[in-house]
């Protein structure tokens, strides 16, 4: 989602008359409400989710709000919205439009601010390996610089890309280089390189975007930064690869909103304006197009993509009008803005199973649609948790691809009258507790106690970032 709405507006075009269905005034019926999940407030009275009031918190039974780190200047402003999260050690970093925070997650229950980087940007997407952070930049400024100022999208020198900041002081990030790229990075995501020294990063943008110099027509590929790990100042572009020539989405508008890699399966997966993509990546730097999946019926925005654990199933998801609208209202289209899970078969094709959206209708003033998420390390299970906006924090079980569930949950209220951008945009599993990046509530911790996602504490890792994905049972 781009702040601005060029993005949204994008994406509300490729979903056309879909969108509407989904944005109307609705009731909750019992039909869909969340019972299987054991639903409870924090104050212990259950509650339908289209009747929350502003910011009331419900949850089920098995998830235990532990805290939340709020907003503080310099982001306080009306778009300082939260975005991703990476982790690594005893840190979570959060993406903010206007910058990021290193959080100390060392105490998960008392997580503390460590340091506020003031460095605007949208979306300011976040990947970490190493001493390096990577920031995706998806809006023109003025330079590559954090005091740059946000340009007109036509202006002729206006610069977008990834930034790249050192951090192997916590508390005084030093930035250190910037990359410009073709229609500049919605999103980034990092593949390790043929040494340890050497790391890439494949950037996502959508395109092209009518008289802006840098992001001219046709769009369909993506840019490959080479970053030398003990140089990261000689990052460039090593490579453009038009993966996409046959497929664009509506009205030629192409290229990709996220790519999921998984390195030791030599395979990712590519969620594009149009269409969803399996690649072989068994060289990093030449990523080739095994096979492409479309779905006009039901998929609008091809968001993001999640390996399981085996490599064996993509879970595709469809961002329905681009965040901005509450699709997840009780008018009955389960799978417009929502999850569909694909089977890679042994000649690697992908078949499509069942769908997933979360059972709680939400109200009209709620944005809600599937967006960020990433399994939870469950050995022999394909369990997930996915952040839906407004909607809140989603944990659900894909293991029968025809069948999958929610078995646990947190969202809060709407954040006031009239359709207002907010909730969780990124959602994710880290060394023993759901970490969630509200768009403008901050940091939230949840932790989850139940038998189907117990063996996942004994999993620990040193770095996660969503879109890089190991194995952790396979």
């Amino acid at each position: 989602m781009k702040r601005a709405g060029l993005a949204a507006c994008l994406a509300m075009a490729l979903c056309a008359t879909a969108c509407t269905s989904g944005s109307g005034a609705s009731t909750a019926t019992p039909s869909r409400s969340s019972a299987a999940s054991a639903p409870s407030s924090s104050g212990g009275a259950a509650r339908a989710s289209a009747d929350l009031g502003v910011d009331e918190i419900l949850h089920s039974d098995n998830i235990t709000p532990v805290a939340n780190v709020p907003l503080e200047a310099p982001f306080d402003g009306e778009h300082s919205w939260n975005t991703d999260l990476a982790f690594q050690g005893d840190y979570a970093f959060a993406g903010n439009y206007d910058g990021f925070t290193v959080h100390d997650i060392s105490d998960p229950a008392h997580p503390k601010v460590v340091a506020r980087v003031l460095c605007p940007g949208g979306q300011n997407d976040v990947s970490v390996s190493g001493d390096l952070l990577i920031v995706s930049v998806d809006d023109p400024r003025a330079g590559d610089t954090c005091e740059s100022d946000l340009m007109s999208r036509a202006a002729e020198s206006g610069w977008e890309g990834i930034r790249i900041f050192d951090i192997s002081d916590k508390a005084r990030p030093e930035y250190l280089a910037a990359v410009a790229t073709e229609c500049g990075s919605h999103t980034n995501v990092i593949v390790p390189g043929p040494d340890a020294d050497t790391l890439y990063v494949y950037v996502s943008a959508g395109g092209p975007d009518p008289g802006a110099p840098n992001c001219p027509a046709p769009h369909d590929g993506i840019s490959i930064v080479e970053v030398p790990v003990r140089d990261p100042k000689a990052a460039k572009v090593v490579a453009t690869p038009s993966l996409f020539k046959e497929h664009q989405g509506g009205g030629g508008y192409g290229g990709c909103h996220d790519i999921t890699v998984y390195p030791a399966k030599k395979l990712a997966a590519a969620a594009c304006y149009g269409d969803g993509y399996l690649l072989d990546i068994s060289d990093p730097a030449r990523p080739q197009v095994i096979t492409t999946v479309t779905d006009r019926q039901n998929f609008s925005l091809w968001h993001s993509a999640t390996f399981n654990d085996t490599g064996t199933k993509v879970v595709f998801g469809d961002e329905l009008g681009g965040g901005m609208v509450a699709t997840c209202d009780s008018s009955g289209n389960d799978t417009k803005g929502a999850n569909a899970v694909y089977e890679i078969t042994p000649s690697r094709e992908l078949v499509r199973h069942g769908y997933f959206k979360i059972p709680r209708p939400q109200g009209p003033e709620e944005n809600c649609v599937a967006h960020n998420g990433a399994l939870i390390p469950v050995p022999g299970k394909d369990i997930m948790v996915q952040a839906w906006y407004q909607g809140g924090v989603s944990v659900w079980d894909f293991t029968d691809s025809d069948h999958p569930a929610e078995i646990a949950f947190f969202e809060r209220g709407p954040l006031r009258a009239g359709l207002r951008v907010g909730g969780s945009w990124s959602a994710y599993y880290y060394n023993g507790h759901i970490y969630s990046s509200d768009i403008t509530k901050g940091l939230d911790v949840l932790r989850i106690d139940d038998p189907r996602t117990d063996p996942a504490k004994a999993v620990t890792v040193e770095e996660f970032n969503a879109q890089t994905q190991y194995a952790y049972g396979s």
